[in-house]
């Protein structure tokens, strides 16, 4: 079409390159060289490729998906692999539109597997576990998980790497293949529920059945606090310097942040009662007594 709008164009399908492809010509196969044309198509193709893998996707988020009964994590993993789709489809068409067959690359894809034996089986393990990852989704993007004693959130699910950012905003990159080799906690899998416990130490000789009375108050109070199961106070042990009591309760969260922030409601709430009921926090105290100085420690202290 281009080369009949302008026809100095002509010249892309007259040069041609050391090249041979074979190609089906009026049901024929043949062998032909290939012209810079070729070349030229391939690229455009593949411009486009990128420009499609990067944007369609965004389009279908809009478009389609915010508008279906399904997660965010789900879309995600929706996208993901649509992008995949799309460079693979303009990977193909570039190859075509450049005459190479799957015949003509059969040494190609035969030196990168010696390769992936020897250098690349962790980038391919890791490429390989993210599809895993995209289509059974044990971890989804927002999902809060524990990796190596570190809590985050995880915020980019990719080809190689997962991307998860812990409490100090910092970002840690942990390879796919881990997720599916080790064992991972994520707090929000199944529902965004999940159990705090907190413990309280109140002195010796204080009213032990009010105290359980207003944790269990206080955290019934709190709104992100469930009603089924309810929350539950008992009285744990006979401390060194307190009588130990837990609250147990089961918070709906969203985020770790939000998380943090109920257990400083809670906790400042049973602070508070505890005030107004004159029932005291217990803290380590010790207790010093001196002794008077025997007659020998007097002698030798003179000496």
């Amino acid at each position: 079409i281009w080369i009949d709008l302008l026809p100095n164009l002509r010249f892309l399908n007259q040069m041609t390159l050391p090249f041979i492809v074979d190609r089906v010509v009026d049901g024929i196969p043949r062998e032909q060289p290939i012209t810079l044309g070729d070349i030229t198509t391939g690229l455009l193709v593949i411009m486009v490729t990128i420009l499609a893998a990067k944007n369609l996707p965004g389009l279908l988020e809009i478009a389609i998906l915010r508008r279906l009964p399904i997660t965010s994590g789900a879309r995600y993993a929706i996208t993901t692999l649509a992008q995949y789709a799309i460079a693979g489809i303009g990977l193909f068409i570039a190859f075509s539109s450049i005459g190479i067959q799957w015949s003509n690359i059969q040494w190609l894809v035969a030196a990168l597997s010696v390769g992936v034996g020897f250098g690349l089986q962790e980038i391919v393990a890791n490429f390989v576990s993210g599809i895993i990852l995209l289509f059974e989704q044990p971890i989804r993007v927002g999902d809060v998980v524990t990796v190596n004693n570190t809590i985050g959130t995880v915020s980019r699910l990719q080809m190689r790497a997962t991307t998860i950012v812990n409490r100090d905003q910092q970002e840690l990159i942990v390879p796919n293949k881990a997720f599916i080799t080790s064992e991972v906690l994520n707090w929000t899998l199944s529902d965004n529920v999940n159990r705090r416990i907190i413990t309280v130490g109140i002195a010796y000789g204080s009213n032990v059945a009010l105290a359980m009375k207003l944790m269990a108050d206080t955290a019934k109070a709190h709104p992100n606090v469930l009603e089924d199961p309810p929350p539950y106070t008992a009285f744990e042990e006979f401390g060194d310097n307190a009588l130990i009591l837990r609250l147990r309760a089961f918070l709906k969260i969203n985020s770790m942040r939000e998380r943090r922030q109920i257990t400083s409601d809670i906790y400042e709430g049973i602070n508070q009662r505890f005030n107004d009921a004159h029932i005291v926090i217990a803290f380590p105290q010790l207790d010093v007594h001196l002794a008077k100085p025997t007659a020998w420690q007097d002698d030798h202290q003179r000496t």
